[in-house]
């Protein structure tokens, strides 16, 4: 059965198989259970029946956990998906822990920025890397968060170490299952 969603929201199904625009150039579990290896990986708009090794569903469109004035930050240094320089890209599903989700919003967000300094310490960046958040937990999905970034290849090594930089924090302590596909197309 297809959902209807607002059109400031973006439905999409990640499926890894042997079709799709993306070629896997490595796939690692960084923590957890990994997902089945895969070859290729398609990412289409909402939530219809697919094929492949493995999907998985997830919605982005209204941000949680960020303030007006850093969205004022966000939006205009924010690039589209889909820039044809931008023909690298990562897929990064992530679960956190029961404790992340038995914590009071307020304390989530304190971890995430006013410790992790998430939002701050990465629009340094933007626009080099585009990127988008699919939320998956309310889906029933075995993976609350799925990451979706796209960058030219004068812009891999920032990615690294925006990664690296992000792993090193608070709140990827709460990381329980994290799986990294480096993709191009």
């Amino acid at each position: 059965m297809s959902q209807s969603y607002p059109s400031s929201m973006f439905p999409a199904t990640f499926v890894g198989g042997a079709a799709g625009l993306w070629r896997v150039e490595r796939q690692e579990v960084v923590r957890g259970d990994g997902l089945p290896l895969v070859e290729r990986l398609d990412v289409q708009p909402g939530h219809a029946a697919v094929t492949g090794a493995w999907s998985l569903r997830g919605v982005a469109g209204h941000v949680r956990y960020v303030e007006r004035r850093e969205k004022e930050h966000l939006d205009p240094v924010s690039p589209a998906l889909a820039r044809s320089e931008a023909n690298l890209a990562a897929f990064i599903p992530i679960r956190k822990s029961a404790a992340w989700w038995a914590l009071p919003q307020d304390e989530r967000r304190a971890i995430l920025e006013q410790r992790s300094r998430h939002i701050s310490d990465t629009l340094k960046y933007l626009p080099r890397i585009a990127r988008r958040l699919y939320h998956a937990r309310e889906l029933g999905e075995s993976f609350d968060f799925l990451t979706w970034f796209e960058f030219a290849p004068e812009h891999a090594s920032a990615f690294d170490e925006l990664v690296e930089m992000l792993r090193s924090r608070e709140e990827w302590t709460f990381v329980e299952r994290e799986v990294e596909l480096r993709l191009s197309r």
